[in-house]
């Protein structure tokens, strides 16, 4: 029978580390005599990031004494102490190969049941100063799990671990770890997986994207639990960066410029998906080359690309485009890339953008046109007015050859005084990764009772709003697809939300960095991304394309990740060991090494940032 050892406890607390404060309670130290566990934690106990740690899920943490000791062999230590591990439980027994999801122990007064592993994340690494822990866990098959409060109750070292019920399927803690974090998934523990009731909601979700982007003879890509994403397939076309000529510039609006672009040597272009963007490299001045990414407003089967501009006074890139890029000229640029594209389906279809982000749904616009796609489709977008309305008479032609289409437009300029401060003009139209204001959210507001487009029924003066998306009859089983400013997509998603679209069905494109994941970092004040301090490097050039920053590499930093965090552009990461892959980015070009082999490689095409060092010039999209 398996004995509780020890009940650790600790209040989050802030920690410094690499320069930044921590705000986590993995630093955990033995109680003595009996502690009420409650639904939620012990008494006395606290986490410092509930979206990783902590609530009714996650109330509890256990680790095992047999894995202090094997650690204390593996590491050559001789120091750890119970808590160390940040656990709460410290057991004699319950192996992590033998302790099944949904398995149910009687401790003292209380009744648990497991739930899930241990997330991988840094803070472990943290506490025990190895800062590779994280995929040391995951790769020994050593990594704790987390127990849900059953019924409350006094607990204390020296109790028994009595097993009430076996977990349904079997499934052990190490194997459901290693099904989510490991390559060589067996297919029949994935099914076990997503019917154990008892399994987080967080890992059936990741255990759900798996199963769906399985393909016979081809390993998935693997979501990390806090990426909650399915990772991009492998796509047709050229490594790095390609020379292509403008063949036509089409100015759209006052602002708005098209930019077609063949291949030099008259050959055909892989076809893209709709949604897909491009990257391009121009020689913009004295500087190194600068690196932006536009997405294709065109069919995705045209012969030719063609990306639409819109033109920011500060803009270094889109502002060369309008004023210096001329019919002929060369320039180099990436093959289609990105994950926010139109999918088959049946399910009604809605696209929603704002401003230039229209340009990934109108490419999804003519996919749907170009085969008089069946499906309902909803075409909802917003623009400061007429003028700046680019593609009004290209979306209205589409959608007037799709069987069961429904157009809605928005015009914010002539809204009334208390719709709109004076201040907002258009959405934020940056393009993509060029800096500008902050647009605010759409706004809870009647449109104009007089209506200033008689026989233009589809078109509303104002912004959309909960209860004015709830009256065009979006049905809530839709596919919807969102491209504007962030707060644009948060808004919009979250009326479609309030309206009943499953979250997982509300996809968001964002051309700008992404918004960052750092768990545990207590936030500072947000700063431009520039060149990181001190001397500059004599390494490859690094790139990264969201952020508009280009940097030589220096081997003071230890790896890409660290390098973008030099420069304070937004990240996402919580492992920093390879395992999680929350920082998977897309590799425009170049190559790199790893510094730790990651336990499994993601797709081609995209690199793990936390654990790798460039080789060659290198252009990210971050």
């Amino acid at each position: 029978m398996a004995t509780l050892l020890s009940v650790n406890v600790g209040m989050p607390e802030g920690v410094s580390w690499q320069g930044r404060t921590v705000h986590t309670g993995a630093w955990k130290s033995p109680v003595r005599g009996p502690r009420r566990v409650r639904r939620l934690n012990i008494d006395g106990d606290g986490q410092g990031d509930l979206a990783g740690h902590g609530g009714e899920i996650r109330a509890v943490l256990v680790y095992q004494l047999e894995s202090y000791r094997y650690w204390q062999q593996q590491l050559g230590r001789d120091d750890l102490t119970f808590g160390n591990f940040g656990e709460n439980f410290t057991v004699d027994g319950l192996p992590d190969d033998e302790v099944c999801i949904g398995d149910r122990y009687r401790i003292g007064e209380a009744e648990f049941e497991v739930t899930q592993p241990r997330v991988t994340c840094y803070r472990v690494g943290m506490r025990l100063g190895e800062p590779a822990m994280a995929s040391l866990l995951v790769a020994h098959h050593r990594p704790g799990f987390y127990l849900r409060v059953l019924a409350e109750g006094r607990v204390q070292a020296g109790d028994d671990v009595t097993l009430t019920r076996k977990g349904p399927g079997e499934l052990s803690v190490a194997d459901t770890d290693a099904l989510l974090y490991l390559p060589g998934r067996d297919p029949a523990k994935l099914r076990t997986a997503l019917n154990i009731p008892a399994l987080s909601p967080g890992w059936q979700q990741s255990f759900r994207e798996l199963a769906a982007a399985r393909q016979p003879q081809q390993e998935p890509g693997r979501p990390g639990e806090l990426a909650g994403t399915q990772q991009p397939r492998e796509e047709p076309g050229w490594p790095g960066f390609q020379t292509m000529r403008v063949a036509r510039i089409v100015p759209e609006t006052p602002t708005v410029s098209s930019v077609y672009l063949d291949a030099t040597d008259n050959t055909p272009l892989p076809e893209a998906r709709p949604g897909q963007y491009l990257s391009i490299r121009l020689a913009v001045g004295q500087a190194a080359p600068a690196v932006c990414s536009y997405s294709l407003s065109s069919a995705p089967t045209a012969g030719t690309y063609r990306i639409s501009v819109k033109h920011e006074p500060h803009g270094q890139v889109s502002s060369y485009i309008h004023a210096r890029l001329h019919l002929g000229d060369l320039v180099d640029i990436a093959s289609p890339r990105g994950t926010f594209v139109l999918e088959e389906g049946t399910c009604p279809v809605v696209l929603v953008s704002a401003g230039i982000g229209v340009t990934p749904v109108l490419a999804m616009l003519h996919q749907l046109a170009a085969v008089r796609d069946q499906r309902p489709v909803w075409w909802i977008h917003i623009a400061h007015d007429r003028a700046q309305h680019a593609f009004a008479d290209e979306a209205h032609e589409l959608l007037a050859q799709l069987p069961n289409a429904h157009e809605h437009i928005y015009y914010t300029a002539e809204a009334a005084p208390h719709e709109a401060a004076p201040h907002e003009a258009a959405p934020h139209e940056a393009a993509p990764h060029e800096a500008a204001p902050r647009e605010a959210a759409p706004r809870e507001a009647a449109p104009r009772e007089a209506d200033p487009h008689p026989g233009e029924p589809h078109i509303t003066q104002g912004r959309p709003t909960a209860s004015s998306l709830a009256a065009l009859g979006v049905p809530a089983d839709a596919d919807s697809h969102l491209c504007g400013p962030p707060a644009f997509m948060d808004a919009l998603g979250g009326y479609l939300r309030e309206h009943g679209l499953h979250p997982e069905r509300i996809h968001t494109e964002q051309f700008s960095a992404l918004p960052a994941i750092n768990p545990g970092v207590t936030p500072t004040t947000t700063v431009r991304p520039h060149q990181p301090p001190g001397p500059p490097g004599d390494g490859p050039l690094i790139t990264f394309a969201r952020s508009g920053i280009t940097t030589p590499w220096s081997p003071a930093h230890a790896s890409l990740l660290d390098l973008a965090e030099a420069c304070d552009i937004p990240t996402r990461w919580s492992c920093r060991t390879g395992v999680c892959h929350t920082c998977i980015t897309h590799l425009v070009s170049g190559d790199i090494t790893y510094t730790t082999q990651p336990l499994e490689l993601p797709e081609a095409g995209t690199v793990l940032v936390c654990c790798s060092n460039p080789t060659t010039e290198v252009v990210l999209d971050l």
